[in-house]
């Protein structure tokens, strides 16, 4: 099953005198699994290894490479694992992505994050999605955690399963050290890639794989493994707290993505923090930073009721109204050029995901303009002789600040005839009523 690729591109082992793998057989697991093939050696190395079960294969396997173009060889990288995917009939799906040179986190968490967001786009819901992650692995994220003043859920570093988008994380080889990927790839004569830039020590976790493991090893040849142990016993730690966050944290829900504030108020503020967290991580978000615990401490749990404050990082973001937080996308207005006519014969999906739909008639006497809201609109209500302005009416309604910018507005012509469900006008109101039809609006999530 080895893959043929351009030397210049890959690492290759010749299968004379090779150990056999250390590797177990792959668990057979029910359920499709994409995995994240970078076509470095670990990526490889879990490809292969499930590739090798033939219940995986019945079940689905699939991969996905995120194109960075960080590199000159980006291009040749994606040649290769088409190649390798190609040779072990694996269908890949290669993803373009740009990283952000400009966030203010650095070019390998920016690249991290957008990797991240690419996956989440193409897991199908209910998959895995596996990624390669080993013992060393473990052991490099427990001592960057440490260094920078992590709790027991920071020390727990990386999980072996763990919630992501509508779906889940699998990292299968996580009790494993890299020298048995190693010994894998040199038994079945695998051949990878070697990206340049794990031999630069810029990064923390370069530093520590290049300079600081070693050391330690030298001294304590099971650093390694210590680490991951302890890893491993601040998860368990872990486990315990989450289960009674998990009991408390349902008492503070009012829906999904949404706490109430005064509940959660009456928790210990160090519990507060916990329990902040949990609820992101088990929405599949990214992890709230310190930074996010603090604002919402200081700026969003004191602020008046009707406030609108907000804290916002990697792509989402928790707002304060009404006296509930909201667990939310960054970005969910309609783009302002957007504009399309629809007669109502079949459902409308927006640009943000949201749906709107006619229901009780086949179709409009009249086709519509849709259009994101611009603002300064006025609408005539049923009963009225005169108009009003939408943003008042909107603000009466109750409806959240973030979803009026996701309403779709309905035109005749100059004539506003609905915002969504939530405001229609006398003339649109008076044929619904002839047809005993009417309009359901679903607001995206994403």
């Amino acid at each position: 099953m080895a893959a043929k690729s351009a030397k210049a591109d890959t690492r290759t082992v010749p299968d004379s005198n090779a150990p056999t793998s250390p590797l177990p057989p792959a668990p057979d697991l029910p359920a499709p699994v994409l995995v994240g093939f970078s076509g470095g050696l670990d990526s490889t190395v879990l490809l292969h290894w499930l590739a090798q079960s033939p219940v995986q294969r019945a079940a689905g396997l699939h991969a996905v490479h995120v194109h960075h173009g960080l590199q000159a060889d980006a291009d040749r990288w994606a040649a290769h694992c088409e190649a390798v995917c190609a040779a072990w009939s694996i269908p890949l799906q290669v993803v373009r992505v740009e990283v952000p040179r400009d966030s203010g986190e650095g070019l390998e968490a920016a690249a991290r994050h957008v990797r991240r967001e690419a996956f989440a786009r193409v897991l199908p819901e209910g998959e895995h999605l596996a990624l390669a992650h080993h013992r060393d692995d473990q052991a490099e994220t427990f001592l960057l955690r440490a260094l920078r003043g992590s709790g027991v859920d920071g020390l727990a570093a990386i999980r072996a399963h763990a919630p992501f988008a509508a779906a889940s994380i699998w990292r299968p080889l996580l009790q494993h050290p890299r020298s048995d990927l190693r010994a894998h790839a040199l038994a079945h004569a695998l051949h990878w890639i070697e990206d340049p830039s794990n031999a630069s020590d810029a990064a923390d976790r370069n530093f520590l794989r290049l300079h600081v493991l070693p050391l330690l090893q030298q001294r304590w040849p099971q650093a390694d493994a210590a680490f991951a142990r302890s890893a491993e016993l601040s998860a368990q730690a872990q486990r315990l707290l989450d289960a009674s966050d998990h009991d408390t944290l349902r008492r503070c829900t009012v829906s999904p993505g949404v706490l109430d504030c005064a509940r959660l108020q009456r928790q210990p503020r160090e519990r507060r923090a916990r329990l902040l967290r949990h609820w992101v991580r088990s929405a599949g978000q990214p992890p709230l930073p310190a930074a996010g615990v603090q604002a919402i401490e200081r700026e969003l749990l004191p602020a008046a009721h009707d406030a609108d404050a907000q804290f916002a990082w990697q792509g989402v973001r928790i707002r304060r109204w009404r006296g509930h937080l909201h667990l939310l996308p960054s970005a969910l207005a309609l783009p302002l050029d957007w504009s399309v006519h629809w007669e109502g014969s079949s459902p409308l999906v927006l640009p943000d995901g949201g749906e709107l739909e006619l229901l009780g008639s086949k179709r409009l006497a009249e086709p519509v303009q849709v259009s994101a809201r611009r603002g300064g609109e006025r609408i005539q209500l049923p009963g009225r002789s005169h108009s009003h302005a939408l943003k008042d009416l909107l603000q009466q309604s109750g409806l959240p600040p973030w979803q009026r910018r996701q309403l779709p507005l309905l035109y005749a012509g100059e004539t506003l005839l609905a915002a969504g469900d939530r405001v229609i006008g006398a003339p649109l109101q008076q044929w619904l009523d002839e047809h005993n039809a009417q309009l359901r609006w679903t607001p995206g999530a994403a």
